[in-house]
Parts: C-alpha cells; sequence; structure tokens
C-alpha cells in the first residue's frame, strides 16, 4: 500500500513540476497564438498568472480523485496572532538580508546585469496596483501550496527524509525561476525556499508563508514601481 501511494505521490510531483515549467517556458506562445498579442502586456499577463491557479485547480483534483487524500498531507498548526506577526516578520527580514547579501555576491563575482524578462515586466506594473496586488498574491498562494504544501511532504514520505523534503522543495523552488535567465534569479529563490522549508517542517503553517512570500514580491515590485526605469539595475 506504501508503495502505490508513493508512485501517486511520485506522478504528483512530476506533473506538478512538468506544469509549472510548460507555463514558465510557453505561457506567453500559447496566449499569442490564442489572442494574436506578441507584447507582453498587461492582460496576458494577467492569463499567465491564471494559468498557475489552473495549475493550482489540477493538483487538487489530482489528490483528491488520484491519490484519494488530503492535499496537504501536514496538518495546519494553529498559532496565536502574536507569532504569526513574528514569523512573518523574522521570515522576512532573513529572506531579504540574505538575498541582498547573495545578490551582492554574485554582482562582484559575475558583475550579472538585471534579468532582461525582469525589465521587460516593470513597464506593466507601472502604477498598475491591481496587476502588482494580484501577482504577488497569486505567487504567494500557488507557490507556497504548490512547493511548501503538496510537493515537500510528498517527497518526505517517498524517501523517509525531512531533509529531502526540504532540500528538492527548495531546488525545484530555484529551478522554476530560472526563465527569468540570470544566476541571481535562481540562488535567491533557492535561498528562499530553503528558508521556507525549513519553517513548514518545523511549524507546518502554510499560510504564514503564503502572506511572508506576499510581502516580499510585493514590497519588491512596489520599491521597482517608484524608482526610474534606468535605476532598477541597481536595484
Amino acid at each position: 500500500m506504501a508503495i502505490r501511494i508513493n508512485g501517486k505521490y511520485s506522478i504528483g510531483i512530476l506533473l506538478t513540476f512538468t506544469l509549472l515549467a510548460a507555463a514558465m517556458l510557453y505561457v506567453f506562445p500559447v496566449i499569442y497564438m490564442m489572442t494574436g498579442i506578441k507584447n507582453i502586456t498587461t492582460f496576458t499577463f494577467s492569463l499567465s498568472r491564471i494559468a498557475l491557479w489552473t495549475i493550482l485547480l489540477i493538483l487538487l483534483l489530482y489528490s483528491k480523485l488520484v491519490e484519494k487524500g488530503p492535499f496537504l498531507l501536514k496538518k495546519e498548526n494553529k498559532f496565536a496572532l502574536s507569532f504569526s506577526i513574528k514569523s512573518i516578520i523574522s521570515l522576512y527580514l532573513i529572506c531579504v538580508v540574505g538575498g541582498a547579501l547573495i545578490n551582492a555576491a554574485l554582482q562582484f563575482i559575475t558583475q550579472e546585469k538585471m534579468s532582461d524578462k525582469l525589465f521587460e515586466l516593470t513597464s506593466i506594473f507601472r502604477n498598475n496596483y491591481f496587476l502588482i496586488i494580484f501577482t504577488c498574491f497569486t505567487a504567494g498562494a500557488v507557490e507556497e501550496f504548490l512547493m511548501r504544501g503538496y510537493i515537500q511532504p510528498r517527497i518526505e514520505n517517498i524517501y523517509n527524509s525531512p531533509i529531502s523534503g526540504v532540500l528538492v522543495s527548495a531546488i525545484l523552488f530555484g529551478i522554476l525561476h530560472s526563465t527569468y535567465g540570470t544566476i541571481g534569479q535562481v540562488a535567491i529563490p533557492f535561498f528562499i525556499g530553503l528558508v521556507f522549508a525549513l519553517f513548514y517542517k518545523k511549524y507546518s503553517n502554510i499560510k504564514i508563508l503564503i502572506i511572508c512570500h506576499f510581502m516580499i514580491d510585493f514590497v519588491s515590485l512596489m520599491i521597482m514601481n517608484s524608482l526610474d526605469i534606468k535605476h532598477l539595475s541597481v536595484f
């Protein structure tokens, strides 16, 4: 029985990564084929975020109909509001400071420029606060439910190893950001994924991670929104 359910978990993990990778690589070409809109616009980017929600829905259905079990294998722990606030602030500071140090080290070693894809996206976010919020909420909810909520505990069950769950979910999280085309956009998400995975392993609360993920992206996009394009490479 354990072998059978682990096989279903393995297929689910493969399905998750395949769908996310396909979305990252091919969602805009597919949207172009469907709409005829070649450039990335507010409309096409919103469609790409809807595609991510669709992937989450597919995995929810897979867990219910194929695995025949809960989507979140780890029971969600409840904490006092004070603990949740402290955790969100602590995680945010660890990720931001750690990410800044990693970015500084990579800049020193590689002289890497800002991602061309990220640079292109700055124009559609300019003063579009609804899109900023929608994008950040999508990233926070979909990525945390899939990476930490779905993949991490299933890897842990398959290999009977908490470390495997933490490392694999963090590595996949980093790889999925490689479409931005820079080392930093892989290394920093890997670091954040590692921090989030360790927190989820210890405290089993996906809501705190979703809020913190939202904050990291929201603050970053709001800062980018307030800067002139010529200063974005410094940011």
